[in-house]
């Protein structure tokens, strides 16, 4: 019996037409975080396993893939297993973002790097989800981040950047949702919900988009029907008339979407985002929550009209590196959701592009082809050897869907490329 050839579950082959595009997405993304101002880093690919247990990754340290330590065997894994204790068997992890690592990263380095750092962050992370559409095992995080500037100046940058890189990738009507975490936790206070079931709430809130405010209330009150007061005055404020998704960008109308009692300061802060960008693609959403528990200030996510979820998000992790320094730094960042948006993404026409398809037969000697193929690479043509099939219209479409834009044929009489007689792929 054959053995199963398909990858491990959540995890994909890239065909070259796929790899293509993912390439060019890629280097639509480097190009413009780069002209924003941005360096590029790397970090290794696994950290310390308590590193990435230690709280930084909010619900994604579950879903982390831990590395053995070398040497365990099979009975202590049989022991681990029965005492529910595999993790002493590990000592290190697969990422599963990119944010801790860049903590790491900039902890280790930060007398390398300027006062203000701005890093660029695109690679590969992994995580054990379930799969299924949309959700993989691996993916490409592209990440920016501003690390040494407590300033708006820092979400004005990201958010700038972002929208900029996503006009190049060809992403038309995008926006920017944003919020801030503040903004939240008074809104809680102020409805009466205690500090410490915070965090519950906030979980049922950030599932609004998928069952709406009325859901929310209906499982806030099947789960905790001890905050009725509180959940009553959030339905209250939910059934006001107002377009959440729709509101404009400054304090008035951020002041008018909020309950009375909320931190002025910080809606001023908030605000002050919509001099320095484009107003008309930045949205005020109250109840945008963000799942991770180590934002501190602003949040904001990409929406797209012709997507129901998310193209990617970030915001104000302040805590973070003063987990390793012992003394805290500002910072932020924001990250694209490439696996979502390659999908939206088109190559460019590459019938313009000057590639060749060399079709022989089967008694054109070796040393033929290569001083041909290497002629034409040395005056900048991509060149590639084909073997002439049977069926020559299959083989054309197929080298045209490749980005190939000429074919030639070649006999065994021919001597320089000056003989080559081509046939142009687009008629």
């Amino acid at each position: 019996m054959a053995s199963a050839v398909t990858p491990p579950r959540g995890m994909r082959d890239v065909l070259p037409g796929d790899k293509a595009k993912r390439e060019h997405a890629l280097g639509v993304i480097r190009r413009n975080y780069t002209l924003h101002g941005f360096d590029e880093i790397e970090t290794p690919v696994m950290e310390d396993i308590q590193r990435l247990h230690s709280g930084l990754g909010g619900d994604n340290e579950k879903l982390s893939f831990s590395v053995l330590k070398r040497g365990i065997d099979r009975e202590q894994l049989e022991r681990a297993a029965a005492a529910d204790d595999a993790q002493t068997l590990a000592d290190l992890g697969l990422r599963f973002d990119l944010t801790v690592p860049l903590a790491r990263f900039y902890a280790s380095h930060r007398d390398e790097l300027p006062a203000v750092f701005r890093s660029i962050q695109i690679a590969p992370v992994w995580r054990a989800e379930r799969p299924q559409k949309g959700r993989y095992r691996q993916f490409m995080q592209c990440d920016i981040d501003i690390i040494g500037d407590a300033s708006s100046l820092a979400e004005t940058e990201l958010i700038a950047a972002t929208l900029s890189t996503l006009d190049a990738l060809g992403l038309e009507g995008c926006t920017v949702r944003i919020n801030d975490r503040r903004l939240l936790v008074g809104m809680l206070d102020v409805f009466g919900f205690p500090g410490e079931r915070h965090e519950y709430v906030l979980i049922v809130i950030d599932k609004m988009d998928k069952i709406g405010s009325d859901g929310v209330v209906e499982e806030l009150r099947a789960k905790t029907p001890e905050l009725g007061d509180a959940i009553a005055r959030l339905e209250a404020f939910f059934q006001r008339p107002q377009d959440r998704m729709m509101r404009p960008f400054g304090v008035d109308a951020i002041t008018n979407a909020l309950p009375d009692g909320v931190d002025a300061g910080v809606v001023a802060e908030l605000a002050e985002l919509a001099d320095a960008l484009d107003a008309s693609r930045i949205r005020f959403d109250p109840f945008l929550v963000r799942g991770m528990g180590y934002y501190t200030g602003t949040i904001f996510e990409i929406a797209h009209p012709d997507v129901s979820s998310s193209l990617g998000g970030g915001g104000r992790y302040d805590g973070m590196i003063g987990r390793f320094l012992g003394t805290d730094v500002p910072a932020v960042g924001f990250s694209i959701g490439f696996e979502r948006i390659v999908d939206l993404v088109s190559l460019p026409d590459r019938s313009a592009s000057d590639a060749v398809a060399l079709l022989y037969d089967a008694d054109v000697p070796a040393v033929l082809l290569q001083s041909l193929k290497s002629e034409l690479i040395e005056g900048g043509t991509r060149v590639r050897l084909e073997r002439r099939a049977k069926n020559a219209k299959l083989q054309l479409e197929k080298l045209a869907a490749g980005g190939f834009s000429r074919v030639a044929t070649v006999s065994r009489d021919v001597e320089s490329i000056a003989e080559l007689r081509y046939r142009d792929l687009a008629e």
